[in-house]
């Protein structure tokens, strides 16, 4: 059994609401005998759980006794309950197990983790239910607005009862598995085809989604395979994607980045234990269901995402650049003589929901970005630039989203430019405002503000967009007037790294390269870098030859593709 992932240094990029959170929360004081009435009140209710299971008047003769101590009329009264109720019901079940740990010790049989008794956990997870449904009161409004307000008054206090818990286990032993089969079945249950309340209702996945953000991994480490199970369960995510208007995918973006700013720093630096290990693969097979199941919603948050997926982490990113709508077929880009420009798509922007701007608003760059495309003046704003694109106070690092935000929005002010032109889309790439910041940059930036740069610029090759041509066009237009070969080394390295990783591959890459190998214009196969060793030019062949297809071979001559002997049918 795998341990669960401990939290990680502190970074200086970790949001400040995650950093509050962790801060140790006031244990509430509770009335004398506050805790003995709740327990004397759940045992009352299991009784009845077992002795009158499915009877409506047994539930309703002790929902009227909840309301006669108070709840859930009185807040500071329903927080109590909730809140001690979950401490006992949590406290018999680990004292059942370190009593089944026990016998089966001395029976010779040691178990390190043992099987938790349940049935405590799923009778109070059914009282929570039928208190949010049951126990407001008022004409049919009131009442859906009530159960709504209950229901994250409950949630809310669930998770400070969660946190305070972990918080207090100086030793490392908190167990996750009571928690989370109390949430799991608090999702289960409201999603059971209801008139009075249901979790397909958007407030109710707006709750759960608020209590999950304030348990993120980065908040409660040892909670974060339940974490990752809750948020994709087919109760919950389906449902929050599914919702009227798109309104739950906010919600479900948030979440998702939460688990990528957890993940992030053992990504970056590989220090991957058997724990990280297991949940980044989970996080795998999440993303590889929204890919085929939610396609567009990985594709309209792209650019967020790519602001918190490490560099490193390439088939992870190719994962979210490969979505596309599932209303657009594909052109396959491996057809001969391909016409990308003549593509009907191509003309369309594509969809971005993600706020690619706020990275330039937070350093007060916009402004004078949009200055400088404007009049290309001052000079030396476009002279101080690469400078300005490391973090702030550090010399030795730069701030990637901040190269991520400045290259979609260049180039959304490129392709609005060239719209605006009489010629429109046909009008040259070159000698413009824009490309004159993506060359100066190119030039300027040592190898790992370049690197990002280009990361930058590929992470907008996507599906047939305008967005794709644009910034394909801008990639095979550095290689060509690069200044030098290591330029285009790194431009090449940058496409190749995202090609031999296993696929998906997204459409736009594969065009651009295909493109660059093959177009006499770049000579590509004459550069020194693609023959420089036997081992290179192997996996540069290799890559080419599936880009290009089965029937083709290189001539390193010119680039040029030469036909091949038919294959044999397979």
């Amino acid at each position: 059994v795998v341990g669960s992932p401990q939290p990680p240094q502190p970074q200086p990029g970790l949001p400040s609401a995650v950093v509050g959170a962790q801060q140790r929360r006031p244990v509430p004081r509770d009335p004398p005998q506050a805790r003995a009435q709740v327990t004397e009140l759940l045992e009352q209710w299991i009784r009845v759980w077992n002795e009158s299971p499915g009877s409506e008047k047994a539930y309703a003769q002790y929902l009227a006794l909840l309301q006669q101590h108070g709840v859930p009329r009185v807040e500071a009264s329903t927080d109590r309950f909730v809140r001690l109720a979950a401490v006992v019901c949590v406290e018999a079940a680990r004292r059942r197990l370190q009593q089944q740990r026990q016998q089966q010790s001395a029976d010779g049989k040691a178990d390190d983790v043992g099987v938790l008794d349940y049935a405590v956990i799923d009778a109070y997870a059914k009282l929570l239910v039928l208190l949010v449904k049951y126990g407001g009161a008022g004409s049919e409004g009131q009442s859906q607005a009530t159960r709504v307000a209950l229901l994250n008054r409950v949630l809310s206090t669930l998770t400070a009862t969660l946190l305070h818990d972990y918080e207090a286990d100086a030793e490392g032993h908190f167990d996750q598995r009571p928690y989370f089969r109390l949430f799991l079945n608090l999702l289960q249950d409201l999603n059971v085809p209801d008139p009075v309340l249901d979790s397909s209702n958007p407030k109710v996945l707006a709750a759960f989604a608020t209590a999950f953000h304030a348990l993120q991994p980065a908040v409660v480490p040892a909670f974060a395979f339940s974490w990752l199970e809750l948020v994709s369960h087919r109760m919950f995510m389906p449902n929050l994607l599914l919702a009227k208007g798109q309104k739950g995918w906010i919600l479900m973006h948030r979440l998702l980045v939460d688990l990528f700013v957890f993940l992030e720093p053992y990504l970056r630096t590989v220090q991957l234990s058997e724990a990280i290990r297991l949940l980044y693969k989970g996080t795998l097979r999440v993303l590889l269901v929204l890919l085929h199941d939610f396609p567009e919603f990985l594709s309209d948050y792209h650019f967020s995402f790519c602001d918190v997926i490490p560099s490193s982490c390439i088939q992870l990113r190719n994962l979210f650049l490969s979505a596309f709508p599932r209303s657009m077929r594909l052109p396959d880009p491996f057809t001969p003589n391909l016409k990308v420009d003549l593509l009907p798509e191509i003309s369309q922007p594509p969809r971005i929901l993600s706020n690619c701007v706020v990275a330039l608003n937070a350093c007060g760059l916009r402004e004078p970005l949009d200055e400088y495309l404007r009049t290309r003046h001052p000079i030396s704003f476009l002279l101080d630039l690469p400078r300005k694109l490391r973090r702030s106070g550090s010399q030795d690092g730069y701030d990637v989203p901040l190269i991520n935000a400045l290259v979609v929005h260049v180039g959304t002010t490129a392709i609005a430019q060239l719209n605006s032109k009489a010629s429109g889309a046909s009008a040259p790439i070159a000698h413009s405002t824009p490309m004159d910041i993506f060359q100066h940059l190119m030039n300027n930036l040592d190898s790992e503000g370049r690197y990002f740069l280009l990361n930058a610029i590929a992470n907008q090759l996507r599906y047939p967009n305008n967005h794709t041509h644009y910034f394909s066009c801008v990639l095979l237009y550095l290689f060509a007037e690069a200044t030098s070969e290591y330029i285009q080394e790194q431009v090449t390295r940058v496409l190749l790294e995202r090609l031999i990783v296993h696929r998906p591959h997204p459409w736009g890459l594969l065009i651009t390269f295909i493109e660059l190998i093959k177009n006499p214009r770049y000579s590509f196969w004459n550069h020194r870098f693609t023959h420089c060793a036997q081992e290179i030019e192997r996996v540069f062949e290799s890559v080419a030859r599936s880009c290009m297809g089965p029937g083709h071979m290189l001539n390193h001559q010119d680039g040029a593709p030469e036909p091949q002997a038919a294959a044999t049918p397979q």
